[in-house]
């Protein structure tokens, strides 16, 4: 009997809680029926991509290489920027059904390399172009063909011409059912050095809008040798995430902008898309100074070097206890040895 069926039998019989977190995090909540209060049922147009980052979701959450628990209370994701791009990459990017001709479609590459039975270790890859991502070619030119031509497709574009994209690999693996060691190892596969920031984002789903018995969780920075933000909820009490090597810890609210998107007045000064503001913009004001909110990013600049690789790793802790921060630097190097 192999480590991973003894879990599959804890699971079953002791109830340890092994499949509590999980890859069950869509990576677009954004367009679909869950979503939708139009009067006429179109859901693509009800709640866009372009809409995606600055709106609160209500029934799911989504991102790049996610996890969460299994009622999705908490979410942890990966978002990116190459100094280039418009927006974080937060999540995939994908034509409507009236876009495409051929029908809604993803245009990205992404692959599911490996999972156990119980999630004890879960493997992920995201092809992250270095040049800026072509979000209005890609609507255009398929809108423009008829459904006897080809999908005009990510590659199309030229994007990956002399491999200058980022291998992005996210790896997790479980210590115990409620600790988990997260490794993202970014690979530069072109011939120049490129620059590339890291965000991995753990925040909670916006329950507390939506009616008055969800009382509304919180998150916040714990001063430490590692960067740690702390969690606290009603139901999973509280929650440490320890982040290795990280320049700042960024906050801000799961918050609809609706100043953005409404020309509304927002419920408070720091809303959903804060951290993406802050990086892509430069908006310092629009992360909490306090440190505080219901959703945080840990920052990681990175130059790579040309045909190398960065690695860093992070933990997931249920009871904040010594181990997990010391022994951060070990589980990382146990990552490959122990699956």
């Amino acid at each position: 009997m192999n480590a991973e069926q003894e879990r599959l039998i804890e699971a079953r019989h002791a109830q340890t809680p092994w499949k509590k977190w999980g890859p069950y995090l869509s990576e677009r909540q954004w367009g679909t029926v869950r979503e939708d209060y139009s009067e006429n049922g179109n859901a693509w147009d009800y709640f866009s991509h372009e809409h995606s980052r600055s709106r609160a979701y209500r029934w799911g959450e989504d991102g790049l290489a996610g996890i969460s628990d299994d009622r999705q209370r908490l979410c942890f994701a990966m978002a990116l920027w190459n100094g280039k791009d418009p927006i974080l990459k937060e999540r995939l990017f994908g034509l409507t059904n009236g876009e495409g001709n051929h029908g809604e479609d993803v245009k990205e590459y992404y692959y599911y390399l490996d999972s156990t039975p119980t999630h004890s270790y879960m493997k992920y890859l995201y092809k992250y172009p270095q040049a800026a991502y072509p979000y209005d070619q890609l609507a255009t030119t398929n809108r423009a063909r008829n459904r006897q031509e080809l999908e005009y497709e990510l590659i199309n574009t030229g994007i990956f011409d002399e491999d200058r994209y980022f291998d992005v690999f996210v790896e997790y693996a479980k210590e115990t059912a409620e600790d988990i060691l997260i490794q993202i190892s970014i690979h530069n596969r072109g011939r120049e050095a490129a620059e590339i920031h890291v965000l991995p984002i753990l925040w909670f789903r916006n329950r507390w809008s939506w009616g008055k018995d969800n009382p509304r969780p919180s998150l916040k920075a714990i001063e430490g040798k590692t960067p740690i933000v702390q969690t606290s909820e009603e139901e999973l009490g509280e929650r440490f995430l320890y982040c290795d090597g990280a320049a700042e810890l960024l906050f801000t609210e799961n918050e609809t902008n609706n100043q953005r998107l409404f020309n509304g007045q927002n419920r408070t000064p720091f809303v959903k898309d804060g951290i993406n503001e802050h990086i892509v913009h430069g908006n310092a004001g629009a992360i909490n100074p306090a440190r505080t909110g219901t959703k945080a990013a840990a920052h990681y600049r990175l130059t790579v070097g040309a045909w190398q690789m960065r690695d860093d790793s992070i933990a997931f802790d249920a009871d904040g206890g010594e181990g997990s921060e010391q022994g951060i630097q070990e589980w990382g190097r146990r990552i490959r040895e122990t699956f």
